[in-house]
């Protein structure tokens, strides 16, 4: 298997523009290029899959649906927490993100949906979920991971976390 194009185990560099709804989310244009390990599910697995067998220097448009992207949106994926849970300091605000710990410490995402007297209304939904990602990706270069990158399943020269 030559290593001239996307495959599992290589580190893929792209430069990408993500569209919803028409609307351009993210691009690489600000921070350059993005780098992942293919095959450690370091970006969404629609986007993914479709890149694999891209050469240096090729382009391509892809559509993810959903169920390959974020997920479907889940209308049950709502909490109605009291807001004496919160510091009573901090200030909250539709669509403010926040780090939620359940019972067995996992953390998870979650936004701020609505607030009223007595509770805030917290969604787990990811901002894209339910959301068709156009994406328009090229690939950029290909290259060897190193051993502890392996090791860890993703790249390890970039601050992006996606």
């Amino acid at each position: 298997m030559s290593k001239d194009t996307v495959q599992d185990g290589l580190v893929v560099s792209m430069e990408y523009t993500l569209t919803v709804d028409g609307e351009v989310l993210d691009s690489s244009k600000d921070a350059g290029p993005l780098q992942f390990l293919a095959g450690y599910d370091n970006i969404v697995p629609g986007l993914e899959r479709e890149m694999a067998g891209m050469k240096v220097g090729e382009s391509k448009d892809v559509l993810v649906l959903p169920v390959d992207g974020y997920g479907e949106f889940d209308e049950d994926a709502f909490m109605e927490v009291s807001r004496s849970e919160f510091p009573a300091d901090m200030e909250l605000e539709e669509g403010l993100e926040l780090n939620v710990s359940d019972e067995e410490g996992q953390h998870q995402l979650a936004f701020i949906e609505s607030i009223n007297d007595e509770t805030v209304r917290l969604d787990f939904n990811h901002p894209l979920a339910g959301a068709e990602l156009q994406f328009n990706v090229k690939v950029v270069g290909l290259r060897e991971p190193t051993a502890e990158e392996l090791d860890h399943g993703h790249v390890h020269d970039e601050d992006h976390h996606h």
